[in-house]
């Protein structure tokens, strides 16, 4: 699959098949992962990977109980590494360590993608209970909860914006 086409075929699932992800593809999700740039190289960035189905429920709850987490067989869960601070300042808390998840998550979204696997981005939660579910250290803030799993159907392509209006060029 191009890079192009993955980027273009993935859609956000909300609805999942009651199907296993295997040990092989589940390494491909982490290799995706952990190869994603880091500012400074820091890798300021945490996952958790949960299928234990009363971590998945207290998810469900912290994410205002959007239900269709339940249904993955996997959520990984996205956590900035604060401790980035030692390098970077409040920059890098704020904005480094966050960024960090974020290349990494969509890295990790294009692979599922290639593999026939359905995610969707889940940035409705609350924090310290997502936290709290997962027994985070002080130091671990969490940005993003990612279901995964087989999709059992693919909305179509939402409405993107013209690139006139996205993109502004500035030629010398």
């Amino acid at each position: 699959m191009d890079v192009i086409d993955a980027v273009k075929g993935r859609r956000s699932i909300r609805s999942f098949k009651d199907q296993s992800i295997s040990g092989k593809e589940t390494e491909r999700l982490i290799e995706a992962l952990i190869w994603a740039p880091s500012a400074g190289n820091l890798q300021s960035r945490r996952f958790y990977f949960v299928s234990d189905p009363e971590t998945k429920d207290a998810l469900c709850k912290a994410a205002l109980n959007q239900t269709f987490i339940m249904q993955a067989p996997l959520i990984v869960v996205g956590c900035a590494d604060q401790r980035i601070v030692s390098r970077y300042g409040l920059r890098g808390v704020e904005l480094y360590s966050v960024q960090d998840v974020a290349c990494s998550i969509m890295c990790m979204m294009l692979v599922a993608h290639e593999m026939g696997l359905g995610t969707v981005w889940v940035g409705a939660f609350r924090e310290d209970q997502a936290a709290e579910a997962l027994g985070l250290p002080d130091h671990l803030r969490p940005v993003v909860i990612v279901p995964v799993g087989w999709p059992e159907k693919v909305p179509p392509a939402p409405r993107r914006v013209r690139p006139e209006e996205a993109v502004v060029w500035i030629k010398g």
